[in-house]
């Protein structure tokens, strides 16, 4: 099991990964994920069973590092001129896509196919990098913000909690709320 960067290869191994990864995507959706093997994975990518085994180690792996890329933020969080309005619509969007089904699907295979934990590292990580935007864009503006960690305890962490193990109710006022008492301590 070789371990999974979270910066992008280059050259061959950037083409295979997301040749890969691209067949992961379209065979998920053309046939559901129950239907997906190796050798059918390899077929549609244009590599071998091997590369693919070599690469990954198991389905389970490829399926957790394609969940890890689709989990990237793909932008930073928006700026709408306060930090309560900022880390306020990002909660509202990581939690709106972390409840979703594919977001549940994309988090349970992240974590089943994560045996020394860095896809969960990773995923912790994006969450951390938005915040930090949301906070420095916060002390620019010379607003008083807690550290990320805090956010991360008093918002990410119950959101995640909830939909792993609680998911009803998740809505823009549970997001809210979370980040109201992250903001008053």
């Amino acid at each position: 099991m070789s371990p999974k960067p979270m910066v992008r290869p280059g050259g061959r191994s950037a083409r295979v990964q997301e040749s890969v990864h691209a067949a992961v995507r379209e065979l998920q959706a053309e046939l559901g994920r129950e239907a997906l093997t190796v050798p059918l994975v390899a077929a549609r990518a244009g590599v071998t069973p091997s590369t693919v085994y070599r690469r990954w180690g198991d389905l389970q792996e490829l399926l957790s590092d394609v969940a890890v890329e689709h989990l990237r933020p793909e932008e930073a969080p928006a700026d709408l001129g306060t930090l309560r309005a900022d880390l306020g619509a990002w909660a509202e969007q990581f939690l709106d896509e972390m409840a979703s089904p594919p977001g549940r699907a994309y988090i349970r295979d992240a974590l089943l196919g994560d045996p020394d934990g860095s896809n969960a590292g990773h995923c912790s990580a994006y969450a951390a990098q938005q915040i930090d935007i949301v906070l420095a864009r916060a002390a620019e503006r010379g607003e008083a913000a807690p550290d990320t960690e805090q956010v991360v305890d008093r918002v990410v962490a119950p959101m995640m909690y909830r939909i792993l193990f609680r998911p009803g109710q998740l809505d823009a006022a549970y997001a809210r709320a979370l980040v109201d008492h992250a903001l008053s301590e």
